[in-house]
């Protein structure tokens, strides 16, 4: 199709711009009828019941110039009244100083947003205005639809002063933020938006909406634009979609403790990606405002509101703040380098594992992780020797605000690592790799974890969890943990607290090898290990995304049977530790295409520390070349699973005699994994 506009279905509830960025989402078809259920031309009867409940509502108008502006309006519960579905008589007289009245003509169109703040209950609705005098208009609706109660903080009202008397003090008109102004923004955790669009069927469609957040989750720039951040909702984008296709906005801030009011009209700008965007928790996207005209009414509203003991949104629990947001900043922008950290933790998991939890220790702030990532490491294990890289699953979920390890002793970094105490100090890189989940996904998720290999399944759940009080719907989850014994079993408690969370949405199968004294369905459920019977037998039939850690051959051997079951392999993920990468059969019999291996000597130029080598066929990979040579390159697994030693090709081509897992940029090499490409030239110079 040419354009958008041609895929849009006859009589969708949705305009253009909020299309745009439910296509963006890839959420357009499924929001197509949950409009068409939830976006009504009519009030539902509780809707009736709710507004003539209220003392105050919001509203969105647009003035003669084309500004819009929000605004606040209170009287006597019972001056909002519902004669049917169709109409709301709403009894307000003309106030001029509010800029907003100037868009309540007859025949207007306006957004109502009404809340109870004491509740977090909510529900908006827009239409035309019918106006016969100067004491209050009737509503027509063309939309009418709930609000779920996300980020509203609980307060209660209570009247300082007649509704209808004005207020003491006159509007104070500007055009920019001035101390007080700024003052204002900077306390709030709410505020209130308006936006319109002009309708293909030429009707306007004015919203107006609630903004909740901790206290200064709006950003002041030193110009005065406004950054906000947008949490998670209901998907609709009404607000947001508006300015995709108009970007006019009008805000409106109060000062509840005072009933001062701060009116705004300006323009906005959508951001659906950004460094900022990730930088800043639970965030997923952000927009921006420019004032232009700024209007401040102390004493403007007869209300005044009491914050409520323990009255912030649980939702708030899932997201950041802005000195949280610019710390991950400076840390993204030291993603490559070695960082020292801190133990600021020690805690044994079972008779194997123990957790380190880490804390920066560079005045800088941690670098935002997807849950299932790895943390590289370095550590210095004695006087004169070579420091040891390796990399070790982070445990610890994205929000739980904290780097944490857990590491079964195996090896000499290992051992190393179980022997250091609070205090003590190692350094790492940011976190990396591609094996990572999607904790909003509706399709069911199986995580499957062998011994160590639950630190990332943890991880994974832990953001299951974390995700489903932010958008207050659970990703099915079953978790398969595999273990010898039940002292060597880690993080048992912790699992439990989370599939309890679950709400029967989470469901935990448990195997041992080694049960000896266990009691069956008390303190497992296999006896053995994992394979696909068990996987086949205990699964309800149904779609499942497959989550697989474990050692390579438990792993394989899973990966195996899924693709003999014909499950599709872009539903397999899986990550094998040890020096063994995961053999995948791609959909279709065949992956990517690789560059045949070079069948004839290469001669290899490590460029920065001035060696040279020649690569025989057969030989072995290019870090094996490179330490043959005398070269100390670093790395962290010898599999491509981590990307430690990533090392940019500065002339000729690599390729991979086994796909590595950690995606590869061009012009990069995995060393660990990498030989030399077939070439015209026979050379191949790369920067190390």
């Amino acid at each position: 199709m040419p354009d958008n506009a041609q895929q849009k279905k006859p009589d969708s509830p949705w305009h253009e711009g909020e299309l745009a960025i439910q296509r963006s989402l890839g959420v357009a078809e499924r929001m197509d009828a949950t409009g068409r259920n939830f976006v009504r031309s009519f009030m539902p009867e509780q809707h009736q019941q709710f507004f003539p409940m209220l003392p105050f509502a919001m509203f969105g108008a647009v003035d003669a110039s084309g500004d819009v502006w929000a605004t606040m309006r209170a009287a006597a519960p019972g001056f909002m009244q519902a004669p049917d579905a169709w109409n709301l008589d709403i009894r307000l007289p003309r106030d001029r100083d509010d800029p907003a009245d100037a868009g309540m003509e007859d025949a207007h169109s306006i957004g109502m947003l009404g809340i109870q703040l004491e509740t977090r209950r909510r529900n908006r609705l827009n239409g035309a205005i019918r106006r016969d005098a100067d004491d209050g208009f009737t509503l027509r609706v063309r939309q009418s639809f709930g609000n779920c109660p996300q980020y509203i903080q609980l307060r209660q009202f209570a009247f300082v002063r007649d509704p209808h008397q004005p207020a003491s003090v006159r509007p104070v008109h500007g055009r920019v933020l001035d101390a007080r102004a700024r003052a204002i923004i900077a306390k709030a955790d709410t505020f209130f938006v308006a936006s319109y669009v002009d309708r293909d069927s030429g009707e306007r469609q004015v919203d107006v909406s609630h903004r909740g957040g901790k206290a200064g989750f709006v950003q002041i720039g030193e110009d005065g634009v406004l950054t906000i951040p947008d949490f998670s909702g209901n998907l609709f984008f009404n607000t947001l979609g508006n300015f995709m296709v108009n970007p006019r906005a009008g805000l409106l801030f109060v000062d509840f403790a005072a009933g001062d009011m701060l009116q705004m009209t300006g323009s906005a700008e959508v951001i659906l990606s950004s460094p900022e965007v990730a930088a800043f928790q639970g965030a997923e996207r952000l927009w921006r405002f420019r004032p232009e005209k700024v209007i401040y009414r102390e004493d403007g509203l007869p209300l005044r509101w009491a914050f409520e003991e323990g009255g912030w949104s649980p939702s708030l629990n899932s997201t950041g703040d802005w000195d949280q947001a610019k710390v991950r900043l400076e840390a993204a922008a030291l993603a490559d380098a070695w960082r020292p950290f801190r133990i600021a933790r020690v805690e044994d998991e079972s008779t194997t594992i123990r957790s380190l939890y880490l804390a920066p220790d560079d005045g800088v702030g941690l670098m935002a992780h997807q849950a299932g990532q790895h943390l590289p490491i370095r550590i210095n294990v004695g006087d004169g020797e070579r420091p040891l890289v390796r990399s070790y699953t982070l445990s610890s979920a994205p929000t739980d605000g904290l780097y944490r390890i857990s590491v079964k002793k195996d090896g000499v970094a290992s051992r190393h690592l179980h022997g250091l105490k609070p205090g003590d100090r190692i350094e790492a890189r940011a976190p990396a790799g591609s094996f990572t989940i999607d904790g909003t996904e509706r399709r069911p998720a199986v995580l499957i974890g062998a011994g160590v290999g639950i630190t990332p399944i943890l991880a994974m759940l832990k953001h299951i969890v974390a995700e489903s009080r932010r958008k207050r719907r659970t990703r099915p989850t079953w978790i398969f943990q595999a273990a010898r014994s039940p002292e060597e079993r880690a993080f048992d408690r912790e699992i439990a607290d989370l599939v309890a969370e679950g709400e029967g949405n989470i469901r935990l199968v448990r195997a041992l090898s080694q049960p000896a004294t266990a009691i069956e369905s008390q303190d497992y459920h296999i006896a053995g290990r994992i394979d696909l019977t068990h996987l086949k037998a205990t699964l309800p039939f149904d779609d499942y995304d497959f989550y697989l850690c474990g050692p390579a051959a438990f792993t394989q051997s899973l990966y195996d049977g899924l693709r003999a079951l014909n499950i599709a392999d872009a539903r397999i993920h899986a990550e094998a530790f040890g020096l063994s990468s995961l053999t995948r059969r791609p959909d279709g019999g065949s992956g990517p295409v690789m560059v045949p291996a070079a069948n004839a000597p290469v001669h290899v130029v490590f460029a920065k520390s001035s060696k040279e080598a020649r690569w025989q066929p057969g030989e072995g990979t290019l870090l094996d070349l490179a330490e043959a040579r005398g070269l100390k390159p670093e790395y962290g697994c010898r599999n491509g699973s981590c990307g430690t030693c990533r090392t940019p090709v500065l002339e000729g081509r690599v390729t991979y005699p086994s796909q590595p897992s950690f995606p590869v940029g061009e012009g990069e090499a995995l060393i660990c994994c990498a030989v030399p490409a077939e070439s015209e030239t026979g050379k191949l110079h790369l920067s190390l």
